[in-house]
Formats: structure tokens, sequence, C-alpha cells
């Protein structure tokens, strides 16, 4: 299959830690230097290697010109430009577009930012009502007038329609959450980090049936950037370049009200594609990051990047550790279940615990070979998904 070919790479990387009640402000801008700062620091870059961005929304630009604003107040004369909007899977989808603008001579340095932070309150700024969508959406027309507002209905509605097809326990899906905070127990920067077991789990309240608080991320406050570049840069940055061989995306929907079929997802055939381009098997992969805004989306995840049958998910998790001891390790920094979902960012936090792991830098919790990896993203209601698949050298 033609596709990337392996020559753009992660190079470094940076992560504000998640936190739940941040003790300050930030302006959009100033975060995203601050994380391109210290993602170049940790490749061993400078500012002036950086001929192009991809940038997630940027609070002071409204809608419009977020490139322009960041090219002016970072000081980049940037080749490639790109606004990345695919929610959750955004970060994986910046670094997917960085390679493929690398690949086609577009630029030789990407920076991949995105952040969740709060901002000073304008003083000037008029408060007007509350509105919830934008007229004429589908969504805001037919959804919300019924109450199907926010995320929490929609992945219990395909919880349940996956346990009415599929005979899935309440204990199978909570297994992931237990293993995730396992995994964050080891992770310093974690947001939660006491043992829990399956009973504990279970015994959360429920939030939407049958979803419990514990199958269901916290929102935090965070940021994280990632350096691509060429496979020549590569070869001269301080850490072990992440290839990245493989990517896929796919996106069919947003509202589970228009979804075609809400056990079988669209991330099917983005790590199709992925592990098609990269020519590598699912036993080759060493560890799954998996996006992990509920429980239920591990279990659609696993089944449908390939790593077990339809309808096997609940089974895969019971006779797995999917911890970082483990033979299926997976989102070995806690997920975002427990190491907390900083908006988009949380996303990006699979793909820089992938660079972590790959150059040995993952601390306590550090595997023993993380030489290919699986990275995915999903966006939406299950919607929007982004694969990627890494390889060190």
């Amino acid at each position: 299959m033609a596709g990337l070919r392996g020559e753009a790479a992660i190079v470094g990387v940076a992560e504000f830690a998640p936190v739940r009640k941040p003790d300050r402000t930030w302006m959009g801008m100033e975060a995203y230097a601050e994380l391109g700062r210290l993602a170049l620091e940790d490749a061993g870059m400078h500012l002036s290697d950086v001929d192009a961005f991809m940038t997630g929304y940027v609070a002071e630009a409204s809608p419009l010109f977020a490139p322009g604003h960041l090219a002016e107040y970072l000081g980049i004369e940037s080749h490639f430009s790109e606004v990345v909007d695919l929610g959750g899977a955004t970060g994986a989808g910046q670094v997917l577009r960085a390679a493929m603008a690398i690949e086609t001579g577009m630029c030789e340095t990407a920076l991949c930012i995105v952040h969740t932070l709060p901002r000073p309150q304008n003083p000037k700024a008029v408060k007007g009502p509350f509105v919830r969508g934008n007229w004429g959406s589908p969504m805001t027309e037919f959804d919300y007038p019924f109450g199907a507002v926010g995320q929490n209905y929609a992945y219990a509605t395909i919880a349940n329609r996956y346990a009415y097809e599929y005979n899935l326990s309440d204990r199978q899906r909570a297994k992931v959450a237990v293993d995730q905070r396992t995994n964050a127990v080891a992770n310093p920067k974690a947001v939660f980090r006491t043992p829990i077991d399956i009973d504990d789990v279970l015994n959360s309240p429920v939030i939407v049936d049958p979803l419990h608080m514990l199958e269901i991320v916290m929102p935090c406050f965070g940021g994280a950037a990632v350096v691509v570049t060429t496979k020549e840069n590569a070869k001269k940055a301080k850490n072990r370049p992440a290839y990245i061989i493989g990517g896929g995306e796919n996106t069919t929907h947003l509202s589970v009200t228009y979804d075609p079929d809400m056990t079988h997802t669209p991330i099917r055939a983005a790590a199709d594609r992925a592990f098609a381009m990269a020519g590598v098997k699912r036993s080759e992969i060493d560890m799954a990051s998996l996006y992990d805004c509920y429980t239920i989306t591990v279990l659609l995840t696993l089944e449908d990047s390939g790593f077990c049958g339809k309808g096997e998910a609940g089974r895969f998790v019971e006779e797995h550790d999917m911890t970082y001891k483990g033979d299926f390790p997976m989102n070995t920094h806690g997920g975002q279940l427990s190491f907390g979902q900083s908006g988009m960012a949380g996303g990006m936090s699979h793909v820089t615990e992938a660079y972590l792991q790959m150059t040995g830098r993952a601390g306590d919790r550090q595997l023993k070979r993380a030489d290919t990896i699986f990275v995915h993203g999903n966006g939406g209601l299950m919607s929007e998904q982004v694969s990627l698949i890494l390889r060190g050298e």
C-alpha cells in the first residue's frame, strides 16, 4: 500500500500534568509558546528549526486566523499550518498531518500543540444567554430538545446496545478501569493514584445507566506538545526517534442518532489502513495506547483495531493483564480515566506516553520492550478516528 514511508519521526514531547484545580491562568498563545519551548528543549532543537505547526482552537484568534496569530506570536515562518479539529483525535490527527507534510516536502520540522487551560477573565466581556449548539445543526435541532446532550448519554447508549448484542457484563467493563488505575499508581503525573478493584468501580455512582463514575473521565486542565521532524534531522536528535510508519483516519458521523452501526465503529477502516501501510501485524505491537473517555470506548477500540474479534472484547480484557506489568500493556500512563482528560490534550497524552515508553523514560511503569506502538485517537461520539503506528530505531 502506498502511504507513509517512515520518513518523519517524533523527536520530542512536553506535557503539563493534568490538574483539576489549576493554580494560575494562561493566555492561549502563552500556553502554546511554553509547551512548544519545552518540547523543542526535549528534542534538542530550537525555535529556528520549526517551519510548520499544527494547532487546535486558539482562544485569542476567535474562530479565524489561528495560524497567523501563532506564527506572529511565536516568531515562526510556517510553510505548512493547519488547524486540526477532530475532538479527542486531534492530537493523533496533528501528528499524522505533520508526517504527511514532511514526507511531501512541505516542511521539515512541525510543532503539534494542544491545550485546555483556564484563561483570565475578559473585563470587557458582555455576558449573554447560555446557548448550546449552533442553529441549524442537526444535533442542536433534533437531539438536544429531547435531552440528548453531551457525551455521557451517547456512550451509555452505545454501551447498552453493545451489551444487548454481545452479552457484555458490568464486571468486564470495570476491568478496563482497574487495570488503567494500576498503571496510574506508577505515574506521578496522574490525577488518580489510589488503587481500585472491580467492586470499587461497580459501587461508584451510576452516572448514566450502565456507566459508573469510575468508568468516565474526569475533565481536567493541561496541555501537550510533540515535535515531528525529518528522518535526517531525527538521526541528530537528543532522544530515540519514533518513526511514524503507518496512519489512518475515518469519520462517518457525529451524533449517535445518525451512527450507521453503534457496535461497528469507524475505527476499523482507520486501523486497517494504518496496519496495512506500516506492514505490521497486530501480534508485533508492544503496547497499545488507546483513547479511553469511557470504558466502553476501549472495548470497541480493541475489537475494531483488530486485537480481538467482534463481541470478544469482554473476554479479552478478562483474559489479559493490560497493566505495564502484563501481557498486553495498554495506556501505561493510566489512560485518561486515571491520568486525567485535559480536553483535546487528553488525546495527545496517548502520543506522549508512547514516546516516553519508546525512549525509555516512563519511570516505574517502563516496559521492557517498546519498539512498535499502536496509538489511537477517538473524537466526537465514536465518530472521528485516527490511528498511528510508531516504530523506534
